[in-house]
């Protein structure tokens, strides 16, 4: 066994140092010092350990060990590329394995910062063998503690399945992942194609969804990285910390301006959750795909809360695929961490067509459903204009077991929208009218007073309260309140060891 400083120094790679950052990349005790509060606090777990095939190099090209972030103790690996380019070799990949069973124990999150060729090859079976030991774990430490994944380079072929098996993935921009390297396509497909066009971070996150954060550099993943953890419980059995923002419950609102009279208006919802919950506190999560909806963390009145909102900015707040998937992930995560989910409803349903209907978005929507019937975290939802359809039912209706339900003044609870609606009701009345569009435009506006209306939703007992948009704020605070202690407390459940869910 080498000395301990010797060991030290080869895991740290400093001899191969300006190659990581010749290529605008931190090494692996770098970005371990920038993650953690104290890097001299940092307990590591097997820094001798040495691969069958390389026995003069320490570590096995991963360091992985304990250390504490924000105070809370975490869990982390960060693999070194100046070593075997990162391979995950059998004694590497059993590193993490253990790390990850040793911070499910522990009831701590786990981060993984990733920068590897993949599999080594080398090693042949047995690696992949082991990596299939790291996917375990990833399975069985998933809802229980919170997985974060750091894309800081490369991660290819099986290797990409753990961040993908993790809560979390934040990527840089010169990161990238794939199952099948631009060689293997260029062999079977006939494609030149380049590592960032292939998996690059931005295709990742505004292309496939694998991402959930983009960064430019190290750096700000890390910073990132520190950061979403705050919103994060350490495990399953307990809630995220509460953290005093400043930022009075009471404060006057711009809700009435930001949300336009016509319903046919276009506005950006994140303008109304930033005028909402906690100054500076929304954290939006996958923000480069499916834009039509909006999900992240927030705090109100410093509690931490997950958002789900429709955004009429973005294909008018319809629910498509993509759209369904990025709601039904993210209502699942929330619920495993016990947070608080906050709906806002503004769609027209689902989005109609055949290249959706062929997709399966009856598939996918049905994703929706489930998360949130399955959900028993507080769900409070705010009927903000539209809630047409089975988008109404989907987005934390009271029959998908919504707690509180509220409305605006000019909210629309509808299975169709009231033009579409007297068209089908109204249909020979219309055809014998000798001016068919004035009185189209005349039962319209009854059918919306008459059966649209919040009024009409609070009679039927859809609703629970209709709202002034000023005193959201307050309002949504007083519900979280009373509600919290129910996170913690998941409903009485059918026996059975799980649903089935669609994916």
């Amino acid at each position: 066994m080498a000395p301990t400083e010797e060991i030290r120094n080869i895991v740290r790679g400093e001899d191969r140092a300006e190659k990581q950052h010749a290529k605008g990349k931190l090494t692996a005790r770098e970005r371990l010092e920038l993650l953690l509060d104290d890097i001299s606090e940092f307990q590591p777990i097997e820094l001798g350990v040495v691969s069958p095939m390389y026995k003069q190099i320490y570590g096995d090209g991963v360091i992985a060990g304990i250390g504490r972030i924000h105070g809370r103790t975490t869990f982390v690996f960060s693999q070194d590329f100046t070593v075997i380019g990162g391979s995950f070799g059998i004694k590497h990949a059993e590193k993490i394995a253990r790390l990850i069973r040793m911070a499910i124990s522990a009831g701590a999150p786990v981060v993984g910062i990733f920068d590897s060729g993949g599999a080594r090859i080398q090693e042949g079976a047995a690696s992949l063998h082991s990596l299939g030991l790291i996917f375990r774990e990833n399975v069985r430490a998933s809802g229980y503690i919170p997985q974060i994944a750091v894309m800081a380079g490369p991660c290819a072929g099986g290797a990409s399945y753990s961040p993908a098996l993790m809560d979390f993935i934040i990527t840089t921009e010169k990161a990238f992942m794939y199952l099948t390297g631009p060689q293997v396509v260029k062999t079977v497909l006939g494609l030149d194609i380049t590592h960032e066009e292939l998996g690059g971070g931005v295709v990742h996150y505004t292309k496939s969804g694998v991402a959930h954060f983009l960064t430019e550099s190290d750096e700000d993943a890390i910073s990132l990285t520190r950061h979403l953890l705050t919103y994060l419980p350490q495990n399953s059995l307990e809630r995220p910390p509460k953290k005093s923002t400043n930022d009075p419950i009471e404060r006057t609102l711009n809700a009435p301006a930001i949300i336009p009279e016509d319903p046919m208006k276009a506005y950006d919802v994140r303008d109304l959750i930033e005028d909402i919950f906690d100054r500076g506190s929304f954290l939006e999560v996958r923000g480069g795909r499916a834009q039509n909806v909006v999900v992240g963390f927030a705090r109100l009145g410093g509690e931490v809360v997950g958002i789900v909102a429709n955004n009429p900015m973005h294909l008018g707040g319809v629910i498509d695929i993509d759209a369904s998937d990025k709601i039904s992930r993210f209502v699942r995560t929330c619920d495993a961490y016990n947070i608080p989910i906050i709906t806002f409803v503004d769609a027209p349903g689902f989005m109609p067509g055949p290249d959706q209907e062929h997709g399966g978005i009856i598939r996918h929507g049905a994703k929706v459903i489930y998360a949130y019937s399955e959900a028993s975290v507080p769900k409070i939802t705010v009927i903000v204009r539209k809630a047409y359809g089975g988008a109404y039912i989907a987005m934390g209706s009271k029959s998908m077991g919504g707690d509180l339900l509220y409305a605006l003044p000019k909210a629309e609870i509808a299975v169709l929208g009231p033009e579409a609606a007297v068209r089908i009701i109204h249909r020979r009345d219309l055809q014998a009218a000798e001016d068919p569009e004035k009185l189209l435009k005349e039962l319209v506006e009854e059918y919306r007073k008459t059966y649209l209306s919040p009024e009409f939703a609070l009679k039927m007992g859809i609703i629970d309260e209709i709202v002034d948009p000023k005193d959201l704020r307050k309002k949504l605070y007083n519900a979280v309140q009373f509600l919290i202690e129910k996170a913690l407390e998941p409903e009485m459940r059918v026996p059975k060891k799980h649903g089935v869910f669609p994916v």
